[in-house]
This record gives C-alpha cells, structure tokens and sequence, in this order.
C-alpha cells in the first residue's frame, strides 16, 4: 500500500514498507533509495530485492524520491538537491523509524552519503551502490548535458552516448522528462575523502565490473574507515541492480 509523506516544503513523498519485521528483532529496517530516473518499484521491487530482503527478516521500507514514481514532480532546480535527503528522514520519521540501515543505488547511494553527512544519527550501516570513484570527480557540465538530452525535442537528435542512453531510459512511459531535467540541473554537495572519513558506521560500496559510469568502489570505500568493496562481476549500471552476486555481498554485510 503506498503511504505519503510530506517534503519540508510540502512535496508529496510515496512510500511502502513490507516485511515480518515483528519477529525480526533490533535493527530490523532498510530504507531504499532508487537511482536517477527510476522508482522504488522499478529499482527494488522487480529486481527482487523485496523478496530477498523480507526473507532475510527485514523490515524493508522504500520510497519515491522526488520527481520520480508517484513522489511530486516540481520542475524547478531549485526544488532538489540537498533537499533529497531531507526527504529521506521525512519518511523515516512517517514510518516511525528512529535509526535504519541505508541501500541506495546511484543517485540513491549519493543520498544515502549525504545521510551519513548530515543525519549520522539516523544511520546503522550504509550500502552505496552504483557509485564509485568517479564521485570525486563530479562533473556539472555532464549533468547539464544530461538535463538538456532530457529536454530535447528530438531523441533521436542526440549523438552522444551518454545522453542517448539517459534520454531513453528518462523517456519511459510514465516518467515526468521535465522534473527529472530540474532534478540533473540542480548542483549536488559532493563531499571530500576526508568528509566521509568522519562517518564511522560499517559502509559497503558496490559496483559492476563493466561500469564505466561509476569506476570502481575501491576508491570511493577506502574514503570510510569501515568501508569494503564489492564488484559485481561482468555486469554495468544498469545490469548490476539485481544482479545475484550484489544480493548475496548485501545480505554478508548485513548480517556481519
């Protein structure tokens, strides 16, 4: 059943949550977070991870980031950014979660980060996925690129790879073209090596071998000091998602 929680400034945030999570004991939940241009269902609840989760005895909660899903679409920049993660604990606090373990993917796993950053307290344990080494390195004018593919009147206008590949899986049916553009031109913190340094809790960061979007996750778990590793071999950003060997790394590091 889909719950609404409420941005700080009044957005419409859809969530669910399901699981036995009665008999599960302390430290039961897991908030999802999808990637860019996706949703809860499309990068959790088809890819299996409700099941493989709630048969682990988790408590899964998961919802709609902004722009996205059945979340509020605003189609001003201005509406995202460092906002996302506010949303976050907005819906933590709907479910009436005072702590939980963290799993987002790609624009999920930066806000996932920026949880740690800024609400250490609400964290147990971090799952980064789809985000690597090239985090560092953030590159505005490719995410204004991005934006400008998304807004294009002409997909098959656009010759960059990249761009290309972004248009397409924006263009789905269903999905708001302009709120995921303001959602890209919106500038996002990215933090330093020895900002995460300060975030102590036990981080997993996961990439697919063949990634090129993110590089690999050492770079990036070497900035925690609990962090590790994990490469999901022959699979890229979009093969990775649920792919068997992520949900087993997952469900070690868990249950550690």
């Amino acid at each position: 059943m889909t719950n609404f929680a409420q941005g700080n400034d009044g957005v419409p945030l859809a969530w669910e949550e399901v699981g036995a999570w009665e008999e599960a004991g302390d430290g039961a939940p897991i908030l999802l977070v999808h990637g860019f241009a996706s949703d809860r269902m499309q990068n959790w609840r088809s890819p299996g991870w409700y099941l493989t989760l709630t048969e682990a005895g988790r408590r899964v909660v998961a919802f709609d980031c902004r722009g996205h899903g059945e979340s509020g679409k605003p189609h001003d920049p201005q509406a995202y950014g460092d906002t996302m993660a506010e949303d976050a604990v907005r819906v933590m606090d709907a479910a009436g979660i005072a702590r939980a373990d963290v799993m987002g993917y790609s624009m999920g796993g930066m806000i996932a980060m920026a949880l740690a950053m800024r609400f250490p307290e609400r964290l147990r344990r971090m799952i980064v996925a789809g985000v690597g080494e090239t985090y560092f390195h953030d590159a505005p004018t490719r995410r204004i690129a991005i934006a400008d593919a998304l807004e294009a009147p002409d997909a098959a206008a656009l010759t960059d790879p990249i761009q290309r590949q972004f248009r397409l899986f924006a263009g789905q049916k269903g999905k708001d073209l302009a709120a995921l553009a303001a959602c890209m031109r919106k500038e996002r913190r990215v933090y330093t090596a020895q900002e995460l340094n300060r975030w102590q809790g036990p981080v997993l960061v996961v990439c697919g071998e063949t990634d090129n979007l993110t590089g690999s996750p050492q770079g990036l778990a070497a900035a925690f000091p609990n962090g590790r590793a994990e490469v999901v071999p022959k699979r890229d950003h979009m093969t990775a998602v649920g792919d068997k060997a992520y949900k087993q790394a997952v469900l070690d590091f868990l249950a550690a």
